[in-house]
């Protein structure tokens, strides 16, 4: 048997707490045998942090990480080069599987300008591409990707391959979107996307795959052994200890190695510098993204509304001025849970660096349509399905949800649905923990551990609040110009909407807020001040 280690690497306290960003995450990463990493979006938004990921993170690698459609300016030389190794070939060490690597990122569009994310239909005409996919030395490709599964780049690799590779099985890995979920190409090729936030660890088997490089015949073997489709089975197995000890048969006494509890320290060790557990507040009641309807006094984002933002939105030199404040939805990544709120906890609710943006006195009667049309229209206007996330629970920056959606119960996202009522798995007669009930492509038998379901509710995209607005008994107030405040991350859909709106706002008629203050300062801030006490 071979077994592989395939990370797309992401974000998290431990990760966006250090200055660098991902100063101790490299080193623990690198403690584990991984086979093929390769990038996400996230690590380009900033020139420091792709900087940082190609002369500190890719070298740590050697080899294993892959970049085939980004380059990157290198800081020395001023050279475009490409990030890491476009592919990679190589054979497992029991079976002999001879396997050819690529990994990919979807065409991004919101990196800084020393990165160069190339069009994945264009990668696969390049002539390294072609020259890598041609040669019948090969057993499994396996494409390893920050992409969505159904998607046009990896479509357009699918069918790359299969014009001059008609049988060879493929693999593909997928990321973004943040839902467990499973693709059907041909009988001979399947993608596979473990879940979101670390929550899922996945495990992908292909059996019946050739064994070439074990096989001195291999070009010799009959037709019909080479036509024959390999078996593809997934699993999405809960990621905590129950889970692994239940796959290994051990237990608490006997799973943990010298070399695991040696990373643990590395870990503790870690957390401890980044003070990660300090606590700024206690938080008295669970807030949920997905898991209420907005508004819902169990919402996070109506905690935001109509606690956070009306107290702490407000710049000293236009503080005596009314503002209309815009926020995104997928800017909050996680939920908030009753007990203590530290450092870690502000980190997975908002890890982003965004700061905010005004534009001084826009007329009242605009700015009130602002929230309409950045719900509705926007995402008509602009040909950006993965830049704009749409369903829950797998809001990304900024999340485009339904029109009628606040209330609308939805699943964990297209592809994953509670088991029917009438599922032989309701044959179990201990209570069940609520969690992920998934159903994908190929049925409803890939959840490692059965759950009951959870309801999750699409939110909008966006949300305002209205601070230092004159009191009135009902209606909206009679003003004539506001402060439009925004999440510089969305600028540019602001604008966009300003323009469908029928002004000719441009970014030279915008401005910094809050002297740079982000969105994780002005949370954390808030819990400091107003959930003070012991938990």
């Amino acid at each position: 048997m071979d077994g592989m280690l395939v990370i797309s690497k992401k974000g998290n306290g431990l990760y966006d707490a250090s200055i660098p960003k991902g100063k101790y995450t490299r080193d623990i990463f690198s403690e584990q045998d991984i086979d093929l990493i390769c990038i996400g979006n996230h690590e380009l938004y900033h020139k420091s942090s792709s900087e940082s990921e190609y002369l500190s993170v890719v070298p740590t690698f050697q080899g294993n990480y892959l970049a085939s459609n980004l380059d990157i300016v290198d800081p020395e030389s001023g050279d475009r080069v490409p990030l890491a190794p476009r592919f990679k070939k190589f054979t497992t060490k029991n079976q002999g599987i001879r396997i050819v690597a690529f990994g990919f990122l979807f065409d991004f569009t919101g990196n800084a300008n020393n990165t160069f994310v190339e069009k994945v239909e264009k990668t696969v005409r390049q002539k390294w591409f072609l020259e890598t996919i041609h040669g019948r030395d090969v057993d499994l490709f396996l494409v390893a990707g920050h992409v969505p599964l159904d998607s046009p780049e990896y479509n357009a690799i699918f069918k790359a391959i299969r014009e001059v590779q008609w049988d060879t099985p493929i693999q593909f890995f997928g990321g973004h979107t943040h839902v467990r979920d499973y693709f059907r190409y041909d009988n001979k090729a399947y993608g596979f996307e473990s879940g979101r936030y670390m929550e899922t660890i996945g495990f992908m088997s292909v059996t019946g795959l050739s064994t070439g490089g074990n096989s001195k015949s291999h070009d010799l073997q009959p037709a019909n052994m080479l036509a024959a489709a390999p078996k593809f089975s997934r699993r999405y197995i809960d990621n905590n200890l129950y889970s692994f000890h239940h796959h290994t048969s051990l237990n608490s006494s006997t799973f943990s190695t010298p070399h695991g509890r040696n990373v643990s320290a590395m870990i503790a060790a870690a957390r401890k510098a980044l003070n990660l557990d300090h606590r700024f507040g206690c938080a008295p009641t669970d807030l949920w993204t997905n898991r209420a309807p907005f508004p819902n006094e169990n919402s996070i984002f109506t905690w935001l509304q109509t606690q956070v933002f009306p107290s702490t939105i407000s710049d000293p030199s236009r503080k005596d001025y009314p503002r209309l404040a815009i926020f995104n939805t997928g800017g909050i990544r996680f939920d908030v849970f009753k007990g203590p709120f530290t450092i870690d906890t502000t980190y997975s609710v908002s890890p982003f660096t965004s700061g905010f943006r005004y534009i001084k006195d826009v007329p009242y009667t605009i700015a009130m349509k602002l929230i309409t049309i950045l719900n509705h229209e926007v995402p008509q206007l602009l040909d950006l399905p993965y830049d704009l996330a749409a369903r829950a629970p797998e809001s990304d920056e900024v999340h485009l949800a339904a029109a009628d959606a606040a209330h609308k119960f939805v699943q964990h996202g297209v592809n994953q649905v509670p088991l029917s009522p009438t599922s032989s798995n309701n044959q179990h007669r201990q209570p069940l923990t609520p969690g992920y009930t998934t159903t994908d492509a190929a049925g409803s038998d890939g959840d490692d551990t059965i759950h009951s379901p959870i309801r999750f509710y699409r939110v909008p995209n966006v949300f305002e609040t209205r601070v230092g607005f004159p009191s009135h008994s009902s209606g909206d107030p009679e003003l004539e110009t506001v402060d439009l405040v925004y999440v510089d991350f969305i600028q540019r859909y602001v604008l966009l909407a300003l323009e469908f709106l029928g002004t000719d706002y441009k970014e030279d008629d915008t401005d910094v807020y809050m002297d740079g203050t982000t969105m994780t300062e002005v949370i954390s801030g808030w819990v400091k001040e107003n959930w003070k006490g012991d938990c």
